[in-house]
């Protein structure tokens, strides 16, 4: 048995592999439809990571592939996310919480069409956002619904019905000290500066492709890759590598910047004024682009997948 469990990883590898070949390519419109579901990026990126997770398990159970990719695709993303709504909605100790006081999601006016969408049911806002914003067919609706023509056409009249107009308020940011010096440490290239702020059971998760556990780990792993993996030269023309922190909707986030663009963000979770854990997302295309258009920041993103 032990003998077949390196064959089996392989072969579960190629599987992913060719999956990836074809549904990948539907990966910005899979993201920008559980952005609208979710109403916020981050929750709309791990969404992304169960649905394709899901897909991928469950297409090896059907006995042929489904005629229209997208249209299955939403279907899968939408029973995920209904069935997270049925979940109790419990905090777990270990959840990830953003860094910092944060203040409700702000009904700024690029989010009125969220704010919109959040009074409608999970079947009117599903079918609302597949006709309004991907200009599906009723049919391919009631395909990625899983329901009939009929049931979608209710669900639409419902749903234009109950929008209303948002209201409009600004929460306030709170940036915690930490974060502060370790962008100063960064700066400076002081590693071991750096390392002093990470908590020992640290961890860094790039979302679908790597996690890092311990203050050694990652110190040694992603933080002295940023630093210093600048081809040699390169440094010298451009310029090291700089954190800085910046607020989005009331969150603090670390952006780090090379070149005069962004080219990552990380979400944090602080525990006794250290570090705890990051969410490193450098390989989220939709997550930058998003956060960075909102910000007016420059910014270059990376595809999906972690250099060979």
């Amino acid at each position: 048995m032990k003998g077949a469990m390196p064959q089996l990883g392989g072969a579960v590898k190629e599987s992913w592999r060719h999956f990836l070949e074809q549904y990948e390519p539907l990966r910005p419109e899979l993201f920008r439809y559980c952005r609208h579901l979710t109403r916020s990026a981050w929750d709309a990126e791990d969404m992304v990571q169960d649905t394709l997770a899901r897909a991928f398990v469950t297409l090896g159970c059907l006995p042929e592939a489904p005629p229209n990719p997208r249209a299955w695709l939403f279907r899968v993303a939408y029973n995920g996310w209904v069935n997270q709504l049925r979940r109790p909605r419990e905090l777990a100790s270990d959840q990830l919480e953003p860094a910092g006081s944060v203040a409700p999601e702000p009904r700024a006016t690029r989010e009125a069409a969220g704010t919109l969408l959040s009074q409608l049911s999970p079947q009117e806002r599903a079918a609302v956002v597949l006709k309004e914003a991907f200009d599906l067919s009723l049919e391919e609706i009631a395909d990625a619904l899983a329901t009939t023509v009929g049931a979608v056409k209710a669900a639409l009249h419902r749903g234009r019905g109950k929008l209303l107009t948002p209201e409009s308020s600004e929460p306030q940011p709170v940036i915690p000290a930490v974060l502060d010096a370790f962008c100063q440490a960064f700066n400076a290239g002081d590693l071991e500066g750096l390392t002093t702020l990470l908590l020992e059971t640290i961890w860094v998760e790039y979302p679908g492709l790597l996690v890092e556990q311990g203050r050694r780990a990652v110190a040694e792993g992603s933080l002295r890759g940023t630093l210093f993996g600048c081809p040699s030269g390169v440094a010298e023309t451009v310029g090291a590598p700089r954190c800085e922190v910046r607020v989005h909707r009331g969150e603090p986030l670390l952006f780090w910047w090379w070149a005069g663009e962004v080219h990552t963000l990380l979400r944090l979770q602080l525990a006794d004024e250290q570090i705890a854990g990051m969410r490193n997302y450098h390989h989220a295309p939709e997550v930058i682009s998003e956060i960075c258009a909102e910000l007016g920041l420059p910014f270059r993103t990376h595809g999906y997948r972690l250099p060979a």
